[in-house]
């Protein structure tokens, strides 16, 4: 088998990692134990594979950390990895779980990221009583649309991220940045996300009226759309200024494509989702200079991995090295998503039984390269919450865009590196 230099890389430095003492894996162990098996469904292919992007590269440092087995009080434990792609369609995730669980026998499940993935799956794992961690989705997305609450909480599903009280105060934040009309249009699609971003309680729509801004709120719009012609048009009809909402890469390359050509030109675009990868913003060539976004984990995070003791610049400098891409967030939470797991596993009196991990999961108090992590103390029992920042991509000198922090006030873990400035027409 020819050898590269990037998989030369990759084995030393996972040689290294296994030799650390946090791993929990000691070279000799006094017995063999039963195996552990773990469902990890992720978007790999399809709209939402940006979030799935770090998915392989991470299973394959941890499967390499786990080829020896795991070692909780004295006995080793194999750890089978049954990674499925749910090929951003939530119908299949459901699908993928289904057969996870009742014919693959998992004793843990990760959904990995967007709430298309990680709704259908935990479901399944509420109903069949399996333990299911997750993240990469606001927590009310999560717990709300799942029939959950403070009062009547999940039994078996767990999931760690920030809230869209966060976000929202974030985003308004950024805004009263810079001079407008303070007129904000909302772009929300027709999905899970659009609905609990869009909603007239505790979504975007009633936190920026809250904050002194004025909303414009079109028809949603499904997802994959080729016309943006009625959002468009109301926006200018209303004189909107501020554009804020949710969607993907491609649609917001379509939208801000056909807002240039319809002599649209809004002031802020700030979307969750799509503004979030390096890949999402370089795809719209000179339109996405100026474009802000939410950020939940960057290399600046003051946080080490427990598994490895690495920072996380450390993890994104592997990450550019190795992949000959620019980090991206996912990097920071696909990590720390195994950082949970692999506690969780070590801490249950019988880490085969899906019984002793859940009761393990709700006892964490971890920090992770996301920051810390416990559910007790939460919004509702099954939830986490974690830090979140504001950005502005700006142009860059080693890659075309760099992501600057313009906003902490959800998050004064990182310090700000400027202001959100007005996109340039």
């Amino acid at each position: 088998m020819h050898t590269t230099p990037a998989s030369l890389r990759r084995r030393r430095l996972v040689q290294g990692l296994a030799a650390s003492p946090m791993l929990g894996l000691p070279a000799l162990a006094r017995a063999q134990g039963k195996p552990i098996r773990i469902g990890y469904i992720s978007p790999l292919t399809g709209p939402l594979a940006p979030f799935g992007e770090t998915d392989k590269y991470t299973v394959a440092r941890i499967q390499t950390l786990l080829k020896d087995g795991l070692t909780i009080n004295g006995t080793r434990h194999p750890v089978e990895i049954l990674v499925r792609d749910s090929q951003s369609n939530p119908n299949k995730a459901a699908e993928l779980a289904g057969n996870l669980i009742l014919n693959e026998k998992v004793a843990l499940m990760l959904p990995a990221s967007t709430t298309d993935a990680i709704n259908p799956v935990a479901d399944q794992c509420e109903l069949n009583g399996v333990p299911c961690l997750s993240s990469q989705a606001p927590w009310q997305s999560f717990v709300f649309p799942r029939g959950g609450s403070a009062d009547k909480p999940f039994k078996w599903t767990y999931h760690f991220f920030w809230g869209l009280e966060d976000v929202l105060a974030t985003f308004t934040s950024m805004w009263a940045q810079v001079p407008t009309n303070r007129k904000v249009g909302m772009l929300f699609p027709r999905n899970a996300d659009g609905e609990a971003w869009g909603n007239k309680e505790w979504g975007l729509p009633p936190a920026v009226t809250k904050a002194g801004f004025q909303t414009v709120i079109p028809s949603s719009f499904q997802p994959l759309t080729n016309d943006f012609s009625a959002q468009i048009a109301e926006f200018k009809k209303n004189g909107v200024e501020i554009v804020g909402g949710i969607t993907y890469p491609v649609d917001l390359k379509t939208f801000i494509t056909q807002a240039r050509q319809q002599q649209f030109k809004p002031k802020v675009v700030t979307v969750a989702a799509a503004l979030l990868f390096p890949s999402g913003v370089e795809s719209m060539g000179d339109l996405g200079n100026g474009m802000s976004t939410e950020v939940w984990w960057t290399p600046a995070f003051p946080f080490k991995s427990s598994l490895t003791g690495e920072t996380g610049q450390k993890l994104a400098a592997d990450w550019e090295a190795e992949m000959k891409k620019q980090w991206t967030q996912p990097l920071g939470y696909a990590h720390a998503l195994w950082e949970v797991a692999l506690d969780a596993l070590k801490r249950a009196k019988d880490p085969t039984s899906r019984e002793a991990i859940r009761q393990a999961i709700t006892e964490t108090d971890l920090t992770t390269m996301a920051g810390p992590i416990k559910f007790k103390g939460g919004p509702t029992p099954n939830i986490c919450k974690t830090p979140i920042v504001g950005g502005q991509w700006v142009r860059g000198q080693k890659y075309r865009y760099d992501l600057k922090i313009v906003d902490n006030v959800s998050g004064r873990l990182v310090p700000v590196e400027g202001k959100l400035q007005p996109i340039q027409a």
